[in-house]
């Protein structure tokens, strides 16, 4: 039976129940593990899957494993680093590639196994771009396993932008109250209510927004 293991760093992180849910389905066609940290992975398996995994995983760890496999919401080489959907979504993309890469010790460089690309339309919030993200992260997690000796891994092109995007923080989720609603209604709807709200400050107090659809209008696309 092929074993698989995943790293996810945060089990409050709204992608871990999707891997949960998806185990279920699985468990008896791979022996799966889903821990939060490298320290307690297996001794040495097939598979292991790195899903919003913050801590950097060494090379000793990986060697241990057949393959060892990154998911990121970027179109790598541009857009290493941190969070790189909401930072796109923020700066107006319409859409975000997914990328499913080899883990290397220099960070988002590995060879590239192979990329989804996810439409984001102007309305969606949060929760239906995570719905959207992760449907992808687990379709090129089925397709590794079952078509890893088909996929032929192309080495990046760092010759092309290789923008790094910063962490986020809490503070990145501040809304300035002196700008249009419009004008950030882009960081507002990519604010996580409950993990990273969107909040601003009026007279020494703070306040949280959450934004929810309610209905329909006649221009909506």
């Amino acid at each position: 039976m092929i074993k698989i293991s995943f790293i996810c760093s945060d089990f409050s992180h709204p992608v871990y129940p999707v891997l949960v849910d998806w185990i279920k389905q699985q468990h008896q066609r791979y022996d799966i593990q889903l821990v939060e940290s490298a320290k307690l992975l297996r001794e040495q398996g097939d598979f292991l899957f790195l899903v919003s995994c913050s801590e950097l995983i060494s090379s000793s760890v990986t060697a241990r494993f057949s393959h060892a496999l990154l998911l990121h919401a970027s179109d790598l080489p541009n857009g290493r680093g941190w969070s790189p959907h909401i930072w796109e979504v923020i700066n107006g993309a319409n859409f975000i590639t997914l990328t499913l890469l080899e883990v290397e010790d220099s960070v988002d460089t590995g060879r590239i196994w192979c990329q989804k690309r996810i439409e984001i339309s102007r309305n969606d919030l949060y929760d239906e771009i995570n719905q959207k993200l992760f449907a992808a992260e687990i379709e090129l997690i089925e397709k590794s396993i079952t078509q890893w000796d088909e996929i032929i891994p192309q080495v990046q092109d760092d010759s092309k932008s290789t923008h790094y995007y910063k962490k986020r923080t809490p503070e990145d989720s501040r809304m300035d109250i002196s700008d249009s609603l419009e004008n950030q209604f882009n960081l507002l709807r990519v604010c996580d209510p409950d993990r990273f709200p969107a909040f601003f400050e009026y007279n020494g107090q703070r306040y949280t927004l959450k934004l929810e659809k309610v209905g329909f209008t006649d221009n909506e696309q």
